[in-house]
């Protein structure tokens, strides 16, 4: 007899391999981070069992000095402690309720979908690692803090193959961060704690063990995974992206799917993974064309199996005329410190650079034998375009300057639109002027979405599928009438 096909769900609960063929025709818009259509509902039941005289008898019969101590476990402190290094992401896309003609006629409603995910803090500044799959085609995203603060927040890079993405929010003071701890040691059964946006319900706690080191899963014949941790911890729609923690408080893993239909089947990316492709999101090169040229290498080792995890960073070369090769880092040098920030893992020495523009002198302090030695790198300038603001992104490959405005400019139009984008200036011989586009134009729309900020516009710019519907049909008011243009979209 033939075997099931096997199911598995991300958090954002997609499941794979089969789909209603609407969800197919759909994918593009409704893919990622647990949205839904319309309004969230959730349904808890919740049930008080009254107490019999027997269990009456029974708490009365405990020895009390048993339970002196018990409560405040590790558990409890990790969660406290680990919570506040944790940030719920909320996700919303708007999609038009016709594929057709979405921006025409009085009937337009556009709708909006949601979702939600988990993030883990790895930098005090606002830098935020989640799975890819949580911003994966959004439009806006919302970050809640532990203290209930909601904050803006962008998406600065993504590595679609580790499904991991860098989220950059900008808090008004220092942010905890977790405490990053190693996969390669764990034992079988040991206990794990996940903290996350579980079904929207946000720092929610859940407890459980490993059950497998290193599990293979695929998704399906598009997405697959290799040497997951297998856990039993209760993970959730909105706990992609959200921490997993050993019982040390140290951070294992990062949770990104869950068994369809299984009892408490998830399953966590490796912490050492994440490490690695954390720091190439980092990479002051990959940001903003700025170069340092070091090749790390992330070593680590747990002196007993009870001690906390030791971690420390090595050169491991320099690329050909680099500016670390400039400023005599050899191999082997244990870097111990990168500008104002202590290393231990190669997300450190990125952290370092942060911020840093080409030219600027980086001191370094590592150690070489049994000396400490200290270095100055000056970074160079990257192949890379530095990076751009929004307004010069849009500009560049659209020819458009564009200013937000709200309903009232469009109302009178169509009640139900929410506002648009005003063109205040079109760039000679650009991709907006070849498409008959002109100051004064309020653009509402692009294909199948409504435009109300620059984000929006971004959203499309950097759409994945943007191929497929390149030239881009715009929807734009002229002298009170929805007008179109075709417009295509630049390098």
């Amino acid at each position: 007899m033939s075997q099931p096909a096997r199911s598995f769900v991300r958090q954002d609960g997609e499941r794979s391999p089969a789909r209603p063929i609407l969800a197919r025709l759909a994918r593009h818009v409704l893919l990622g981070a647990g949205f839904a259509l319309g309004a969230f509902a959730s349904y808890m039941a919740t049930a008080q069992v009254p107490a019999t005289p027997a269990s009456r008898e029974v708490v009365r019969g405990l020895d009390r000095s048993l339970l002196a101590g018990n409560r405040r476990d590790a558990t409890v402190n990790i969660v406290e402690k680990m919570k506040s290094a944790v940030v719920n992401i909320h996700s919303e896309r708007t999609i038009a309720s016709s594929a057709d003609d979405p921006f025409r006629g009085t009937q337009l409603q556009p709708q909006r979908v949601k979702g939600m995910g988990t993030g883990i803090v790895l930098d005090p500044r606002g830098y935020v690692v989640t799975n890819f799959h949580v911003i994966d085609d959004i439009q806006t995203i919302r970050v809640t803090l532990a203290d209930g603060r909601t904050v803006a927040a962008r998406v600065l890079a993504t590595d679609k193959k580790a499904d991991l993405a860098l989220v950059k929010i900008e808090p008004t003071g220092a942010l905890p961060v977790v405490n990053l701890g190693t996969a390669t040691d764990l034992l079988d059964a040991e206990t794990v704690i996940a903290i996350g946006n579980a079904f929207g319900y946000e720092h929610s706690a859940s407890v459980g063990h490993v059950a497998y080191k290193s599990r293979d899963v695929s998704l399906n014949k598009e997405i697959s995974y290799q040497g997951l941790i297998q856990t039993t911890a209760p993970i959730n729609p909105g706990n992609s992206g959200g921490p997993l923690f050993n019982k040390k408080g140290e951070l294992v893993g990062v949770n990104v799917a869950i068994r369809a239909g299984a009892q408490n089947i998830a399953f966590a990316i490796p912490v050492d993974t994440m490490i690695e492709r954390a720091a190439e999101m980092l990479s002051v090169r990959r940001r903003v064309g700025t170069w340092h040229g070091l090749v790390v290498k992330n070593r680590v080792e747990r002196p007993d199996e009870e001690s906390g995890v030791k971690r420390w960073v090595t050169v491991d070369g320099a690329e050909a005329n680099s500016p670390a090769l400039a400023a005599g880092l050899k191999s082997g040098d244990v870097i111990e410190q990168v500008g104002d920030v202590p290393v231990a893992t190669s997300i450190d020495v990125e952290r370092g650079f942060l911020d840093k523009s080409a030219g600027s002198a980086v001191p370094l302090r590592v150690r070489r034998g049994g000396e400490i030695v200290t270095a100055s790198l000056t970074l160079g300038a990257g192949e890379t375009r530095a990076a751009e603001t929004p307004a010069a992104t849009v500009l560049r490959r659209t020819g458009l300057k564009l200013t937000p405005v709200g309903k009232d400019s469009v109302s009178r139009v169509d009640p139900q639109l929410r506002g648009g984008l005003l063109v205040s200036d079109v760039a000679f011989a650009g991709p907006a002027a070849k498409a008959g586009l002109q100051k004064g134009d309020l653009i509402i729309g692009f294909h199948l979405w409504e435009a109300l900020n620059l984000d929006n516009v971004l959203f499309v710019l950097n759409h994945k599928d943007l191929a497929t519907f390149n030239p881009v049909k715009t929807y734009f008011l002229r002298d009170g009438k929805v007008r179109e243009a075709m417009l295509a979209i630049g390098d």
